[in-house]
């Protein structure tokens, strides 16, 4: 903004001091925000009115409810809590701003095992085993954990400025949320889908239980490789003795092989090596059997220099073979492995790396599981809980794949030294590849064949809720293709691939501290008979209604068995499922006693939205679908919004070990939060975001830009009086201008709330402050504001504009600087049951809209932009001091130009004392811009003396009752 007098005041004796006359800006609004010391202020002023359950009480609107994803009460916030929340936070404020009653409750997953590992800890360093107390009182324990720190991250949460019910959150360990979640549960129990079967499932020797898919992440992994020989043991005397040679990653898994698989889609051959190495395993003469596409790669691997292909081999004579377990035979292996082994087609078999056939251990592998079933293959059981083989299998016993630690065991080494002791291999290696490991251990996990509790995704269920499928697969999909909205729109095909292809759901954990699976099962029964399952409602309402009262811990008491079956069957006859529930259908469940259950939660028991990062495709956003598709019969959402991870300024994974990370509560003490969130409303939450202190430095000074442009309105709303409001058809056309400017954006804005496009709400806020008010609005008007008369109509108008602008941009941005603008608006209208963040955003009058003046105006700034470009080069070179020492000739070759630019007060449009407007021909002197035609300056000074009161140079000065004065200013002082 150009100076004026009342910035710069320069009295001398032959002057008068008119300071006293001029409108200065009057605001207690400080210039320093404050925000490290002040924000708490503003939060004990929110408690204490009660601003959420005021908002409450406005009656007559729409529902908006955002469901909110339950953070692990577990420790201190970290900066993608941050991101979360108060991207949840900028929805459910500007949803209630534009007129919805938009509740939020907030809530927290408290069961699981991260917290029963640092109970664990706590037991371990007082020398206790975990094994040897009561289950109850270790649950207690749990508890009590989680509860301290439900009420640490609270705080955490509500220092961010987040609004919701804290009073009353929701909590997974809540008596109510357990009696739920244990009903839901068994709801699945009855509509048939419940079935305990024994296969191969991720599991963590860490932390001795099954996991999800939504509980491994993927890390590189140095594994051994090794090219292992079959012999052909019967199914062609052409063949017999020859090898099929499979490769594994996982050698450990030998042992627990049943078959091999083959695709008759694949060309195969037969080999044999014509020169090798001495050393080698493979020698001259050998053959093997291998698909063509992969000989050269496995020959390489082998140090084979050359073999030659004798023949094909078909599909139909594979599938006649049958094979002998390359450890047949082997000393002290007791018969073990004395078995054949079938040749199977499969169509999971590729040739794009390996042999082209598949070693098959159908206790480890989904794919090597399925085979198993289709071809009643056996199962085996040589692997324990711990990761260690068992103690009595023949050569491997007790050796571990992964120890407790999480390192390598022995278990590799022990086969691959065997099979090289009995001739089966014919190379080994290492492979560096994409692995899967514990997300909480951070250990790599194996597949393992165990029982365990199941929901079948792809099983009819008979429950009246068929309208979108019959099986909870097809109503998952059907639900992500008709019925929910994605933000972005990526999310819609992540979620859905995911569904198409995931197996069934892994109900159970072999933990103590969660919801257990309430059912029982027949003693001696297998989970084939059709009562293995005991299936009875008043059973399962018996157990409701102990958690109701009592929690989940009841289940783990003595006698509580027979307290439920009491006169309804005989106890002894059934025994008690010891399993808890996998924490995602806890927190798959939440829509229930949330949404459907509170008198704050949604009336149809769905969510207008669920919000949380990317990776919650495979969590909570799926568990919540499988969950909800099986008990209502459709997604409990109607929207999912994802937002990618936080990184740091070089783009890099922030790790405590890297000393990269950005802790929240750091960032609020040096600069207050109003900053953090103005970061995130900066930032894509659609991908991953950047953050760190040149970032946050650079966000500081948009705050501050920000802040000045509410500081100005604020001082020169001064005294405002309801009788100086004009019609805006009474206005100048460059107030009438800014109209038609705020008419715009009501839409931008509010379309860009509803869209979730924080981004784009605050750029087109910020750009509108910065360049349309402060260097251009504000810019000019500052000497009507401060020079001229009250009842000026351009001063009555400018000051009408600027509380219609306050009054929008403070509640437009209320819900991202929700403590500055709180701030503003208490400078403005104080009192203790004031706050913006009680208003809704002012209705905006579309009449404002004028597009012909609006192409006008843009062409009149494109003129002022030459004007004060040339004006800058007179500056710079010390010509002139201000711009109001200028009378500058303007050449505009366009005539209707000239006459738009005389209507509308260029001189002062430019800030200059005078101006010339002209058609004639631009001189060669003129200075032009090349983007903007037709337009040529030629820089004049301004004739007359300067006047004492509003500093521009002008002819009359000098002339009027008042030394030294213009004609404007001696009118005012009159």
């Amino acid at each position: 903004m150009t100076d004026t007098p009342a910035e710069t005041a320069d009295t001398t004796a032959e002057t008068v001091d008119y300071r006293d006359t001029v409108f200065l800006p009057k605001t207690e609004f400080p210039m320093r925000a404050g925000l490290p010391a002040r924000e708490p202020e503003w939060l004990a002023r929110w408690e204490r009115i009660g601003i959420y359950d005021r908002l409450r009480e406005k009656t007559g609107r729409a529902s908006f409810v955002l469901h909110d994803g339950p953070p692990y009460a577990n420790g201190h916030l970290h900066i993608g809590h941050a991101l979360n929340k108060t991207l949840k936070d900028f929805i459910v404020r500007s949803q209630q701003m534009m007129g919805k009653d938009s509740r939020y409750v907030p809530g927290w997953d408290c069961h699981g095992l991260p917290i029963e590992w640092k109970i664990e800890e706590q037991y371990r360093a007082k020398g206790l085993n975990k094994d040897d107390v009561p289950v109850v009182d270790f649950r207690r324990e749990c508890r009590r954990f989680a509860e301290g720190w439900v009420d640490i991250q609270r705080e955490e949460f509500k220092r961010l400025g987040i609004t919701g019910n804290w009073a009353d959150p929701y909590l997974t360990m809540a008596y109510h949320a357990e009696a739920v979640i244990a009903e839901e549960y068994m709801k699945f129990v009855m509509n048939g889908s419940v079935y305990q079967g024994s296969k191969p499932v991720m599991w963590s020797p860490v932390e001795k239980t099954a996991l999800a898919e939504a509980e491994i992440e993927y890390h590189d992994h140095t594994s051994h490789t090794i090219w292992v020989k079959f012999p052909v043991a019967s199914g062609s005397d052409d063949l017999a003795g020859v090898p099929v040679v499979i490769w594994t990653t996982t050698p450990w898994t030998i042992p627990q092989n049943r078959a091999v698989a083959f695709n008759p889609e694949i060309a195969y051959g037969l080999y044999e090596v014509k020169e090798a190495a001495e050393d080698n395993w493979a020698k001259p003469g050998d053959r093997f059997l291998l698909a063509d596409k992969l000989a050269d790669s496995v020959f390489t691997a082998a140090r084979i220099d050359r073999a030659e292909r004798l023949r094909d081999v078909t599909a139909e004579e594979l599938d006649s073979l049958i094979l002998s377990h390359p450890l047949r035979g082997v000393e002290g292996g007791k018969g073990e492995w004395d078995y054949d082994v079938p040749m199977l087609p499969g169509d999971h078999v590729t040739d794009d790396a390996g042999t082209g056939f598949v070693h098959t251990a159908p206790s480890h592998g989904d794919d090597d599981y399925q085979l198993g079933l289709k071809f009643g293959l056996p199962m085996t059981y040589n692997v324990m809980e711990d990761g260690s083989y068992r103690a009595d299998l023949p050569l491997f016993g007790g050796e571990f794949i992964i120890t407790p630690k999480g390192k390598e065991g022995g278990a590799n080494k022990a086969v691959i030294d065997k099979l090289v002791e009995a001739g089966a291999l014919i190379a080994r290696g290492r492979i560096k590849h994409s692995y899967p490991h514990s997300w909480r251990s951070k250990a790599p996990v194996i597949y393992r064949n165990t029982p365990q509790w199941f929901v079948a995704i792809d099983k009819p269920l008979d429950d009246g809720k068929g309208t979108y499928g019959d099986t909870i697969r097809q109503r998952a999909l059907t639900s992500i293709e008709e019925l929910v909205t994605f933000t972005p729109v990526s999310g819609r095909n992540r979620l859905h691939s995911m569904m198409e292809t995931r197996p069934d759901w892994v109900l159970s954990r072999q933990r103590a501290w969660g919801v257990p699976l309430t059912c029982f099962v027949k003693r001696g029964g297998k989970p084939t008979d059709a009562d293995f399952l005991l299936r009875d409602a008043e059973v399962n309402a018996r157990i409701v209604a102990a958690f109701e009262a009592d929690g989940a811990d009841v289940w783990f008491e003595d006698g509580f068995k027979e307290k439920v079956l009491d006169g309804l069957y005989d106890p002894a006859a059934y025994e008690q499922v010891r399993d808890v529930l996998d924490v995602w259908f806890d927190s798959g469940s939440t829509h229930a006693f949330v949404l459907r259950d509170r008198p704050d939660g949604t009336p149809d028991g769905i969510a207008d939205l669920y919000l949380e990062g990317t990776d919650q495709h495979r969590g909570w956003f799926h568990s919540s679908m499988l969950q909800a598709c099986g008990t209502i019969g459709r997604a409990p959402y109607r929207g999912v919004l994802t937002h990618g991870f936080t990184l740091d300024e070089k783009g890099m994974k922030m790790s405590k070990s890297l000393g990269n990370t950005v802790v929240p509560a750091e960032v609020i003490k040096e600069y207050g939060a109003d900053i953090l969130r103005l970061w995130v409303a900066q930032s894509d939450f659609t991908v991953d975001q950047r953050i760190g202190k040149e970032i946050l430095k650079g966000t500081a000074d948009s705050y501050r830009r920000l802040r000045n442009t509410m500081r100005f309105m604020l001082g020169n709303l001064d005294g405002w009086d309801e009788a100086e409001r004009i019609a805006p058809e009474e206005m100048p056309e460059l107030e009438r201008w800014v109209l038609h400017r705020l008419a715009e954006l009501d839409g931008e804005v509010r379309r860009g709330y509803d869209a979730y496009d924080f981004q784009g709400v605050f750029q087109k806020l910020f750009q509108f402050c910065t360049v349309d008010l402060s260097a251009f609005y504000f810019d000019i008007r500052k000497d009507v504001l401060y020079c001229d008369g009250v009842d000026s109509l351009r001063r009555r108008a400018a000051r009408t504009v600027l509380d219609m602008l306050f009054h929008r941009l403070v509640t437009w941005l209320a819900p991202v600087l929700v403590f500055t603008m709180e701030d503003v608006w208490l400078s403005r209208f104080p009192g203790e049951e004031s706050s913006v963040h009680l208003q809704d955003f002012p209705e905006t009058s579309a009449a404002w809209q004028d597009a012909a003046l609006a192409r006008k105006w843009e062409e009149i700034r494109r003129v002022r932009r030459v004007v004060t470009a040339a004006l800058e080069i007179q500056r710079q070179e010390k010509v002139i001091g201000s711009s109001l020492e200028a009378a500058p000739v303007v050449h505009v070759r366009n005539p209707d130009m000239q006459e738009a630019l005389k209507g509308v007060e260029f001189a002062d449009v430019c800030i200059t004392s005078e101006i010339w407007l002209t058609t004639d021909p631009i001189p060669a002197e003129a200075f032009r811009m090349p983007e903007i035609e037709g337009v040529g300056v030629v820089f004049e000074h301004a004739d007359g003396g300067k006047c004492e009161r509003c500093w521009k140079i002008l002819p009359d000065v000098g002339t009027h009752k008042h030394p030294g004065t213009c004609a404007r200013c001696d009118a005012v002082l009159a």
